[in-house]
């Protein structure tokens, strides 16, 4: 029995299917709960985001599939925060906390749009240094807990999207480990679930969800919660290989 996944995207940010379109196929599979949840405004990047003019619009959306399919199905309504969004997460049941930005001379650079993209902004900007590109990405994770505390910490190791069998640095690099480690025990006091994250393995990523097996260990021996969630962005994907990586959690 799957019980919950609470990190799946509708088309009103990045998704592909419309919420109630994501109910049926939870229902579906089994899924007991599900948090239809969508990236917030930015002001600096109108891709694949929730757009004001939208976001009552989702709420409401989400609220009346609550109640449509009680019994079935619970239903809840999420926000996915970036560190650098301004939303409270106001009208939504839940937050994930996240960063998908690189922050270099006071300006926003994506993590994870593309792997070239990536290494144009570390090449370009970084001077090539990946180290320095992990350091920053954690360091702005560091920061989920100012304003508004998340409910779950999204995709801790996002910074390796494209960088199976090291691709662009060694995760092994005493460097690295020490970015990520300063990251999880800066957030780890705040008895905050960090979630197992299988869907960059649906989409042909990575061969592992986030975050790394080693980084998972870190957590759960310090007494850190881990839970499991797909970050689908199509209905397919809900629940990917959870019955694989349940040993995770």
């Amino acid at each position: 029995m799957i019980l919950s996944d609470l990190h799946v995207h509708s088309r009103f940010c990045d998704g592909k299917d419309d919420p109630e379109d994501l109910v049926l196929a939870a229902i579906e599979k089994g899924v007991k709960r599900l948090g239809i949840l969508a990236h917030s405004f930015v002001p600096f990047d109108d891709n694949a985001i929730l757009l004001p003019k939208d976001r009552a619009k989702f709420i409401q959306m989400v609220n009346d599939l609550k109640e449509e399919y009680k019994g079935e199905i619970e239903v809840l309504c999420g926000l996915e925060k970036d560190v650098y969004s301004s939303d409270d997460g106001d009208g939504f049941d839940y937050v994930i906390g996240s960063a998908h930005y690189f922050l270099i001379d006071n300006r926003y650079f994506p993590v994870d749009y593309s792997a070239d993209a990536f290494q144009q902004i570390v090449e370009e900007l970084l001077g090539g240094d990946y180290y320095l590109a992990a350091e920053l990405y954690f360091q702005s994770l560091e920061r989920l807990t100012a304003g508004r505390r998340p409910d779950v910490i999204g995709h801790f190791d996002l910074v390796t999207k494209f960088n199976e069998n090291g691709k662009f640095f060694d995760v092994t690099n005493e460097r690295y480990r020490a970015a990520w480690k300063r990251a999880a025990d800066t957030l780890l006091p705040y008895d905050i679930p960090f979630e197992v994250n299988t869907g960059v393995i649906a989409r042909g990523y990575r061969s592992e969800p986030y975050p790394a097996l080693e980084i998972a260990d870190y957590i759960r021996k310090k007494g850190g919660k881990l839970i499991l969630s797909s970050d689908a962005h199509r209905k397919e994907n809900i629940a990917f290989q959870f019955e694989k990586w349940q040993k995770y959690v």
